[in-house]
């Protein structure tokens, strides 16, 4: 089977549930659904606009209430974990994550909190003691004594503690406060742990083989050393270490037109695998995206599928970055045809782009600037920061463009 590389961009964007725009309002139960899509939600805290989580499923759900996301966690559809990063994950996958992170898994947050496990085991118990007995509790609840600062990120004790409680599963997060996290024992925020019979752990075996699937899912289609980063496992993963799968008809291996390497795509999307060899898939969906979207974040990834080469700057110095803070991939009709570096003025109502950039070989037509105008425009206004300022793009002349078609929209298709 042979697909042209449009079909194979395609074909991952209908996975990721990026192909179509969003067809009636969101429901509460489509905010789980997106999530059980992507398998994975990854959580980072910078706002400047609004958070990546809330908004990589604003870019597939279109308008909604933040709080759904809050109430689902709450309501223990999702919960939190370790995973490609810290993430919000569905509820199903609960005990693959407790088993592959209890064994397997090696990442730099469940390495130092196993390092707080053998320093200060003591004060854990103590603290695991104090929760059993008072309840929830949040960081903010342990007061810093004056003048005192830890380690790690500058944390207090308690706050370190509270972490690797949550890293070895003794604690979980039961809801988030102004999206500060509030600890529990996990048998109250999760009761089926404490029913799960002696010997019921997946072996770290088991759960690899799972993850692989969940990923090649995931993502629609991948070559296979991309897989193994979805979920941040080890090692990285070879042609012949799918060859079981493809044996057992799991997945499917196929070609991409000027890729070196075979694809694969899971018996799943079989329907879909058609539909991208017969020229079915047509992407139509308009977005700004997270830079912490999964179709951006392998950086490898979005430079062999759309020609993308993204990297986040916001943890590079100022002095050295390219293209701003917190810049947010575009994504027109099946391409990544720019980046915004944009900044959300609650208080005043205002979306500012500081600048604009279009990808050096995509020349921004009328429909592609009308596109892109009504992203950002539905972006901001999700925001609650309907005015939107232009103060930069490269080119010059994008941005008189690009407000002409803003200030038609707001004339003549008012945004909720």
């Amino acid at each position: 089977m042979h697909l042209s590389l449009p079909q194979a961009c395609a074909l991952h964007l209908a996975a990721q549930g990026l192909l179509h725009a969003p067809e009636k309002a969101a429901q509460p139960q489509d905010l789980h659904a997106t999530i059980e899509r992507m398998g994975l939600l990854q959580i980072d805290t910078i706002h400047v606009v609004a958070r990546s989580p809330y908004l990589v499923l604003f870019s597939r759900l279109g308008h909604y209430p933040m709080h759904w996301l809050e109430e689902a966690l709450s309501g223990g559809q999702v919960f939190e974990t370790w995973a490609h990063e810290a993430c919000f994950a569905p509820a199903g996958d609960l005990l693959l994550h407790r088993a592959y992170n209890a064994g397997a898994r090696l990442h730099w947050g469940l390495a130092s909190a196993r390092r707080s496990h053998a320093e200060a085991r003591p004060q854990l118990d103590q603290l695991l003691q104090h929760v059993r007995a008072k309840g929830p509790v949040k960081s903010s609840d342990f007061e810093r004594p004056a003048g005192q600062s830890a380690a790690w990120w500058g944390w207090k004790d308690e706050k370190r503690w509270l972490e690797a409680l949550f890293a070895s599963g003794e604690l979980m997060v039961a809801r988030r406060e102004n999206f500060h996290r509030v600890y529990d024992l996990s048998e109250r925020v999760a009761p089926q742990l404490a029913e799960l019979p002696p010997g019921a752990a997946l072996s770290a075996e088991d759960v690899h083989a799972q993850f692989i699937e969940k990923s090649i899912a995931a993502l629609g289609i991948a070559q296979a050393r991309w897989v193994h980063d979805y979920f941040r496992m080890k090692p990285r993963l070879k042609d012949a270490d799918l060859d079981p799968l493809v044996a057992a008809g799991v997945v499917h291996r196929v070609a991409v037109q000027g890729w070196d390497a075979p694809a694969y795509v899971h018996s799943r999307h079989a329907a879909l695998l058609e539909h991208a060899l017969a020229g079915q898939l047509a992407p139509s969906h308009c977005a700004v995206l997270s830079p912490f979207d999964p179709v951006v974040w392998d950086r490898e990834r979005a430079s062999v599928l759309f020609g993308f080469d993204y990297r986040l700057e916001c943890y590079t110095p100022e002095e050295k970055r390219v293209y701003g803070y917190f810049v947010l991939p575009l994504l027109c009709r099946g391409a990544l045809v720019g980046r915004l570096d944009a900044k959300a003025h609650r208080a005043d109502g205002v979306f500012e782009v500081k600048a604009l950039y279009a990808q050096p070989d995509c020349v921004w037509d009328e429909a592609m600037v009308a596109d892109m105008a009504g992203a950002i425009a539905r972006c901001a206004a999700w925001h609650a920061t309907p005015t939107v300022r232009i103060t930069r793009t490269q080119p010059a002349k994008l941005a008189a463009s690009l407000r002409r078609a803003i200030k038609h929209i707001h004339a003549n298709h008012p945004i909720p």
